[in-house]
Parts: C-alpha cells; structure tokens; sequence
C-alpha cells in the first residue's frame, strides 16, 4: 500500500468513527508518523503545480487533520517552557547539514512542515505544519507561514508578513507564494490567493480574494490571484457606498494596483549577497 492509500483508508475509519484517539493503535499512529516525515522531506505537499495549474492534494490534508483528530494532547518542552499540544517541534538537524540557518528564541517550525536548502529563519517566526517552504527562500522576523501554504524558491517575506494557513475544507487551496517573489514588510496573503512568480508586493499589501486586483498590463480585473512580473500595491477605489449620506466626501474601499516590473524595482528588492554566504 501506498502512503496516500494508507491514509486516506485511515480518513474513512476516522470518519465512520471506527477509530479516535482513544482507540488508535500502534500501526494507525505510524502511519501518521510516516506522513509527516513525507511531509518533512518534500515528498508529499498539500498543492502541486501540474500542466500549469495548483492543483490541491487533498489526501494530504485529510493526513494533517488526522494528526490532531487521533492523537492525544500531551506536556512537552521547548527551552524553558512546557507546551500542551498533539506534535512536537519538527527536528531540525537536518537543516544545517543542507545550508540553511534559523535563529533562536522563537523561530518555531512545527512537526510537519518542509525547509527547503539554504534557507533563512530569522526570529521570531512560525511555521505551521503542511507548509512548504521553498530552497534560498527568506524568513524575515515576525512572519507567520501558516497552515499547507506553499512558498517557492527564492522567495523574501519581509518582516511582520503573515501568509494565511487553508487547512479546511479539504478542497480549498492553500495559499501559494510562487517562486522568486518579494513580498514587503507587513503584507498579508490569506484565503489560497496565489502570487505569481518573480511579482514584488508592496510593504502593507493585502492579498485576498475578496480584494480585486487591477492588472494594468492586461487591463483587466482579477480576484484571488496576482500575475507573474508584476509589481504591485494598495491603492483606494471609490465604494458603493459613496453617495450614502452617511459618508461625507465619499467612501472608499482598498485595491491592489499591478504593473509591469521595472529593472530599478528588481534592483532595489534584490537581497545582499552576505545573507547568502
């Protein structure tokens, strides 16, 4: 049996509730052990990019939700401090051996989750189990990755950036972060919006599907994703509700306005070659 067909047998028990966390066997939890070791080394993603196109792995979803519908919560201990939770903290000697480097006193990675080669952690900062962070990629201080969100290659998130977690329902697709992208301090990327390849996003930006994106190279209006190349930021659009008495001078609701990269933008959110070596 496949690690994909183990899992999604064990989903049915789980759902027919012929299996909980009190009855969960050895065999069920080593399972679930070898997911998220799968999980760790880039073997199984909550998303993948085929023809083109994310397409969510919805087995692996099913696998992260059994980890915390049939284990039990136990005390464990990072430091000084003693947490109450289902998993522990990923272990992480394998990243040094691979070039990549986090800081301590609070850079947090969840069992579960995937760091790519010469990577960066910076603290504090927390990646939640699913996630997929991608080799060269940036991890500034006070970022959040959350839940199956996948980040590229080469990627900076700057500090204070949260990318939500989208762990249920099964079908609905994470948030993706394409390779190459630089996202500014303070950004927020939440709901499965997908960020197009080599794009750089303004520091505060938004991106969610219920805020439109006015693409200004192909003059069009898009919801939930950003194309790749572009250069983007908050700007405010007229509301609704402006003519309503209750606003004087007009309502305004915020939008995400893209344009073309320029070479001096790619220049100027280029990182240092020092934080590489």
């Amino acid at each position: 049996m496949t690690l994909e067909t183990e899992v999604s047998a064990l989903w049915e028990q789980y759902q027919r509730d012929d299996v909980s966390s009190e009855t969960a066997t050895t065999d069920h939890l080593d399972t679930l052990d070898a997911f998220l070791a799968a999980l760790e080394s880039g073997e199984a993603r909550a998303a993948e990019k085929r023809s083109g196109e994310w397409e969510v792995n919805e087995w692996v979803k099913r696998g992260i939700l059994l980890n915390f519908g049939l284990r039990e919560t136990h005390p464990r201990t990072y430091g000084d401090v003693t947490y109450h939770d289902v998993l522990p903290l990923r272990e992480t000697a394998d990243l040094g051996e691979r070039g990549t480097r986090n800081t301590p006193d609070g850079t947090v990675i969840r069992r579960g989750a995937y760091i790519g080669s010469d990577a960066i952690l910076m603290s504090p900062a927390f990646v939640n189990v699913g996630a997929f962070v991608g080799s060269g990629t940036l991890i500034d201080s006070c970022d959040t990755v959350g839940s199956c969100a996948q980040i590229g290659d080469n990627v900076k998130l700057g500090a204070n950036t949260l990318i939500g977690g989208v762990l249920e329902p099964v079908e609905d697709a994470p948030v993706i972060v394409e390779d190459g992208v630089s996202l500014g301090a303070g950004c927020r990327v939440t709901s499965g919006f997908v960020v197009g390849e080599d794009s750089i996003v303004g520091e505060n930006t938004l991106l969610t599907p219920r805020i439109p994106v006015y693409d200004l190279v192909e003059e069009e209006v898009l919801y939930g994703e950003l194309p790749p190349e572009r250069r983007a930021f908050t700007r405010y659009v007229e509301s609704s509700l402006g003519d309503h008495d209750l606003f004087e001078g007009g309502a305004y609701k915020p939008a995400v306005v893209a344009l073309d990269v320029e070479d001096g933008t790619l220049d100027a959110t280029r990182r240092e070659e020092a934080l590489r070596e």
